[in-house]
């Protein structure tokens, strides 16, 4: 990652009264670099973010439509090709912020749907093949099977073209589709065509909606779309998002290549999905959850990684075997059940040498555990169990990077940042250091407040967006106020979903106080969910403060301490 740390300015001002506040006072700062040679400033809270001028001309061209956006944020617009395939990209993709609309306004957006090319009617042809390969002891079978479901609301017009998809599922199945007029389709219409699949067996299909999204994902960028967004016109606009949004560099952007793939929906809330029942969707999601925890983005303490590998390995492999499961099977494929940070390295796995303590030989003691009359669907809602449990369970990831406090002589040599992941989901936010799989910062929202800010020179490619982090600690029993300082190209995309988290929480509230006013006051609403992340630094789940670059005030806003190149002046 660029060192952009040493090229930004930025200025902290007083709040726009949009964010969630805590009980310290704020201090007025500035924020910048201490080495920087240039005094321009870039106002915190000054949310009006400078269009390009291709991207002026094309808001000039296309139809408007208004979505929700980040706390202060320009209303954002999105504009689609007409009933011409072949529209040239300029006007496929013009929304600066794919996540700033909420799923609560998901029926409005479906409202504001643009007519189809034809104005006689819609005649929707879809050809489903599903290639399901499930995962077992022998060898991967193939199974393919085609739906074909045609309905006609209006007397028969021309062909539109078609242009054919795929969808990839976490369950490695990849469902082909052929919609006509597949450059003007909707993600809703592709979503439910996808899930509408015989050979998936999930019987609530409205749930099954609500539950999952259509997602374009890449190494360098991940996205949900929102239901009126048309899959095509993003994937052709992908490299105009990647030189927004990515931290790539030319070559990666060049080869990258996403794809449409059926994820979790990042707005579905947790407490609905524990009371689902349909096992197709739990199976989904238990897929889901298990590509996570092997990919290192549901961090936990190793051995809890063991214990979902056992369950996993059950799951695949069937009933303990004495004669196949042996320490020497385990050693040569802990890779597929465990994440990598927590599986030993396979390059020796040919010598017949175990330690009690490796990772392989307990990984077999945990698939020995499990009962042999666990069924396949109890063990996947307990793996479910487990991960609902974890603080980051079902968010959006995105790439960012901090800056590493750095002491003594070391000081005087540039560091690079720290690549992290920034994962936001309805409880919080969450900084995981991408290397060592830890947590380094989590809060819930109620604990913190934050901004989005610009950098002052935006045409500084090493410079970047940024999100400020304030929140409250207390270090030898003295209260404090903690600010840091986050950068990554997706800012504004944190910034718009942190927005729709808090004013959703903000709804449940309001919305509680009056049940509560209409039960007489019984209407029990004071629980309070347990935070599983200590503040000590001591484990996978803690905030580890001198592991970041943080400035410190006490009660009365002045500043009594910073780390890094933060600059504080009054």
């Amino acid at each position: 990652p660029a060192p952009s740390t040493n090229s930004s300015n930025y200025q902290l001002g007083a709040g726009s009264g949009n964010e969630t506040q805590l009980d310290q006072p704020k201090p007025s700062t500035t924020i910048g670099n201490s080495n920087s040679g240039t005094k321009q400033q870039q106002n915190l809270y000054s949310k009006q973010q400078p269009q390009p001028q291709q991207q002026q001309k094309q808001l000039q061209q296309s139809t408007a439509t208004s979505l929700a956006s980040g706390h202060n944020l320009p209303p954002n617009v999105a504009s689609y090709p007409s009933s011409s395939t072949t529209a040239s990209t300029s006007a496929l993709w013009s929304e600066d912020n794919p996540f700033a609309a909420s799923s609560a306004t998901a029926q409005q957006q479906h409202q504001q749907l643009p007519p189809p090319p034809h104005s006689s009617g819609v005649n929707v042809n879809v050809t489903v093949n599903v290639v399901a390969r499930p995962v077992t002891a022998s060898t991967m079978t193939t199974t393919t099977a085609t739906t074909t479901n045609t309905t006609t609301l209006a007397p028969p017009r021309p062909m539109q073209k078609v242009i054919p998809t795929v969808v990839y599922l976490m369950s490695r199945i990849a469902v082909h589709m052929e919609i006509e007029g597949t450059a003007q389709c909707p993600a809703q219409v592709m979503l439910a065509a996808a899930l509408g699949c015989e050979e998936l067996g999930i019987t609530n299909k409205l749930l099954a909606q609500s539950v999952f999204g259509l997602w374009m994902t890449s190494p360098l960028l991940e996205v949900q779309l929102k239901p009126h967004h048309r899959p095509y016109a993003v994937r052709v606009a992908w490299s105009k998002l990647l030189d927004k949004h990515s931290h790539g560099n030319e070559l990666e952007k060049l080869s990258d290549e996403p794809m449409t793939t059926l994820r979790r929906n990042v707005f579905f809330s947790r407490r609905d999905e524990e009371k689902i029942k349909d096992p197709r969707i739990l199976e989904l999601l238990y897929e889901e959850a298990r590509h996570n925890v092997l990919l290192g983005r549901y961090v936990m303490e190793p051995s809890q990684s063991i214990m979902l590998g056992g369950i996993q390995a059950r799951i695949e492999l069937g009933p303990y075997n004495s004669h196949t499961h042996t320490t020497s099977y385990f050693r040569e494929n802990q890779f597929r059940f465990l994440p990598a940070h927590v599986a030993k390295s396979s390059s020796w796995s040919w010598l017949p040498i175990s330690q009690r303590s490796s990772a392989e030989v307990r990984l077999l003691e945990q698939f020995k555990r499990v009962p042999t009359t666990a069924t396949t669907k109890k063990l996947m809602r307990k793996y479910l169990e487990f991960c609902w449990g974890l603080p980051f369970y079902g968010a959006a990831y995105f790439h960012g990077q901090v800056e590493q406090p750095v002491r003594g002589l070391m000081s005087l040599m540039q560091q690079k940042d720290l690549p992290v992941l920034i994962a936001v989901n309805e409880r919080g936010i969450f900084v995981i250091d991408q290397i060592e799989c830890t947590l380094l910062l989590g809060l819930k929202y109620e604990e913190f407040s934050w901004e989005y800010a610009k950098p002052s020179n935006v045409n500084d490619p090493e410079c970047l967006p940024c999100i400020f982090l304030q929140f409250g600690a207390v270090e030898n029993g003295i209260a404090a106020t903690k600010l840091m300082q986050i950068f990554s190209r997706q800012a504004a995309m944190v910034d718009a979903l942190i927005t729709h988290f808090i004013e959703q929480d903000k709804r449940r509230k309001e919305s509680g106080a009056d049940a509560d006013q209409a039960a007489g006051g019984l209407a029990d609403n004071t629980y309070v969910e347990p935070n599983p992340i200590k503040n000590n630094g001591i484990g996978v789940l803690s905030n580890k403060f001198a592991r970041l670059t943080l400035a410190t005030f006490d009660d009365e806003g002045r500043c009594i301490g910073q780390t890094g190149s933060l600059s504080i002046s009054y």
